[in-house]
């Protein structure tokens, strides 16, 4: 199982966390991938340094906007399930 994970600190919330959130959980739904991602959130990632809302895949972090989650979710978790 995929392990989906967005960083929901005080620097990635006002970075927009919340948006990427909400993408994730359509893009989850539409795809159908509830048994597939174990998708949570998690305070600190320690990354409030970088553009971006902290995401990571598999203990793996990347930045993501609430522009660019779409893709990223594509490219980044559809692909891996």
């Amino acid at each position: 199982m995929l392990e989906l994970c967005v960083c929901i600190g005080s620097s990635c919330h006002i970075k927009g966390s919340y948006n990427v959130i909400q993408t994730f959980q359509q893009l989850i739904e539409e795809k159908k991938l509830h048994d597939k991602i174990n998708f949570k959130s998690s305070f600190c990632q320690k990354q409030c340094q970088h553009p971006g809302v902290a995401v990571s895949v598999n203990n793996v972090v990347f930045q993501v906007t609430a522009e660019t989650a779409g893709d990223f979710f594509v490219r980044e978790v559809s692909t891996k399930t």
